[in-house]
């Protein structure tokens, strides 16, 4: 098993802090939301916890460097040329190497992985064929195929359906269940307080960090609203973009 431990951290960039003292942490196989308003420094945790941005002050403690990282959907160049199977492909690097073929025990990996998002039979489909939702599903299964004992996901249920967010939150704490520690940045409130144990409302300072129901407390997200924020203190809370469908209620703080 694998947690985190933060003392005093503060990550941003050129040295203008994006999260700045920030001190608690994400016990081995929890499962935490973190979550808060736009520009709170949620995915700047994330690239500081993955090690993409090394800290301005303080400390990340890790037990274990093996973790897999779902970036935001908007990251992915779903023009790029590959498939399916080639994207999942990419969570054996590890143990394979970058450039190594793929072998019939890595092919049967990948089609169970696929089978267990619910994409059987999605091998050989190019990527840029896939909705936002099979994307996904697609990039859950290159999580599962990588089988690390911190799982750290960035916006997962951005762009999905309802059913799609159901599936892969039960991927999620059967991770849990493994005995995996897994941090998911999120923005539906209502969707955290049903399933997420564990909470870190950010607003660039902690504003709170422990169990979710007393975490998100009317008092808790009206001093996140009030607290500055990193780059445009007119930001507001995250919602979904217009095209985005509504999986659920949300709770939206303006």
């Amino acid at each position: 098993m694998s947690g985190i431990v933060l003392d005093d951290l503060t990550l941003g960039y050129g040295g203008h802090p994006a999260v700045h003292h920030l001190s608690g942490s994400f016990a081995p196989g929890s499962m935490t939301a973190v979550i808060g308003p736009n520009g709170s420094g949620k995915s700047t945790l994330l690239k500081g916890l993955i090690g993409a941005l090394k800290p301005l002050g303080g400390t990340i403690s890790r037990d274990d460097r093996a973790l897999a990282y779902l970036p935001q959907s908007a990251e992915i160049d779903r023009a790029f040329p590959a498939t399916v199977s080639e994207l999942c492909g990419l969570g054996l690097w590890r143990k394979r190497g970058v450039f190594s073929a793929f072998g019939p025990t890595d092919r049967v990996l990948i089609e169970t992985a696929l089978a267990r998002v619910g994409l059987e039979g999605f091998a050989r489909r190019p990527i840029d064929t896939l909705s936002g939702g099979q994307m996904q599903r697609a990039l859950f299964a290159r999580v599962l195929i990588e089988d690390a004992p911190l799982v750290l996901l960035d916006e997962p249920f951005a762009a999905v359906d309802e059913r799609t967010v159901g599936d892969l939150v039960a991927l999620i704490e059967a991770w849990r269940a493994e005995g995996r520690t897994v941090i998911a940045v999120l923005h539906d409130t209502e969707l955290v307080r049903e399933r997420f144990p564990q909470t870190l409302l950010l607003a660039r300072e902690p504003v709170a960090w422990g169990a979710t129901a007393e975490v998100l407390t009317p008092a808790n997200l009206s001093r996140a609203r009030a607290m500055p924020e990193a780059w445009d203190e007119r930001a507001p809370w995250h919602e979904p973009h217009a095209h985005e469908p509504p999986h659920r209620h949300e709770e939206h703080v303006h």
